[in-house]
Order: structure tokens, then sequence, then C-alpha cells
């Protein structure tokens, strides 16, 4: 599968969540962002008021302004995520990617992980939620109960990995969270919910495996050079 330079930006989130991240390499990463024709460029709940200058007040880009909420452990209270998502949407966020609580749903305690979901979700109000389940320190078991929670308890997107425990998108977990989502779907339980790939990506040919075995997102801090890799092919 190969896709042209510019379907391929408009389905990626550029971007930076490291904690060395500076003022200078946000105003870079919006500009790249506006340049490449990114989907949103995405970083810490600090850097927001930046980003909605620089994308939306200065110009008008068309690039979202996405942020990470609990991010990058997922184990702080539920009132905590709350809190920063509604400052998120206060601030002029257009998608929120929360992080489950990985612990909580490796004991089995399902109704924790979801309702942790669900008080996002009520506070993102008609922004776009995006759930990490954090796959690289799940099994396969857990990445499919996780997905399914996910969707159930009303995410709009379901997301591979922060990048921040080890692991990476691969092309066998989006197929395996696909088919998990497709079924939900079947049995006419849930809305048709998207996958967002996150986690490694750094090369064209990276992306458009992870996109033929069904992501319909993908999250990278390496976007510029997957973008060139799709103008070389």
């Amino acid at each position: 599968m190969g896709l042209d330079r510019e379907t391929l930006c408009k389905m990626i989130d550029h971007t930076a969540l490291k904690s060395q991240a500076t003022e200078a390499d946000i105003i870079r990463l919006c500009d790249e962002a506006a340049e490449y024709g990114f989907a949103s460029v995405c970083v810490n709940t600090g850097y927001l008021p930046l980003c909605r200058r620089l994308l939306k007040e200065t110009r008008d880009t068309g690039v979202k302004c996405c942020v990470v909420i609990g991010f990058p452990l997922g184990a702080c209270a539920t009132e905590v995520k709350v809190f920063e998502a509604m400052y998120a949407v206060r601030e002029g966020a257009d998608e929120l990617d929360m992080v489950i609580n990985v612990g909580a749903l490796k004991e089995g305690r399902n109704e924790e992980v979801a309702y942790d979901i669900r008080a996002v979700r009520e506070a993102c109000k008609d922004k776009v939620l995006k759930v990490i389940i954090e796959t690289g320190l799940l099994t396969d078991e857990e990445k499919a109960r996780a997905t399914r929670i996910s969707a159930l308890a009303g995410a709009d997107f379901v997301k591979t990995c922060t990048g921040f425990a080890g692991g990476a998108a691969t092309p066998e977990d989006i197929a395996l969270m696909r088919n998990t989502l497709d079924e939900l779907e079947r049995l006419g339980l849930t809305r048709h919910v998207n996958l967002k790939a996150s986690g490694g990506i750094r090369t064209y040919e990276a992306a458009c495996e992870l996109v033929e075995a069904g992501a319909d997102r993908l999250g990278a801090s390496a976007g510029c050079a997957i973008a060139e890799g799709a103008e070389r092919r």
C-alpha cells in the first residue's frame, strides 16, 4: 500500500511530548505542522495556549490542537484527569488523548477503567477523545479488553502507546484492535471507533504498514521525515 504525501500528512498528529521540550521546540512544531498540513500538533497541556495562538489566532492553519491527559502514566486520580480535560477544553483543545489506568486493567478492575474514561468523555464535551491503552505493557487478551472498554465508554479513537513505556505500534496490534472494534460495531454495541497508532513510527514504510493494518491516525514526532519519505517514494 502506498500513500501520497498529502493523504498521509492529514493522518499525522505531529508530536512533542518530552519534558525537555522548549517554547522554541513548540514554535517549530507548529510551523512544521502548518507547512506539511498535519492533522494536529500533540503537546502537553502547558503548551496549549501557545499552540492555539500560533495555529488558530495568529493565522488560520487548519491544524488542530491535541493535548494529552493523565500522561504518560495514566495512574493519577480520575478527578485529576477530569480537571486537566476541562482545562484543555476551556483553552481551545480540539482533541484529547488520555491514558488509561493500566494497573487497574491488568488487575481486572474493568469498571474502574471504564469509569475513568467515561468521566473524561463527559468533561471533553464534543471534542475528540482518544484513549491510550499502552499496548507495550499488555497481553493480547488485555489489549482486546482495553479496546472494548474504551469503545464502550465513549472513545472516538483507541490508541496504542504513549511512547514512554517501551513497546511500539505494530501492525499486529492494530489488526487485533481493529478486529475487536469491528466486532463491537457488527453487534450494534458501538458506533464506528477509529484507531490511532503511536509509538516508534519513524519511516514512511512503517506508517503505510500501520495504515494498511487499520490505523486511521498516526502519532509521531518524526512526522516531517515520514512526509519526506512519501515525497521520495
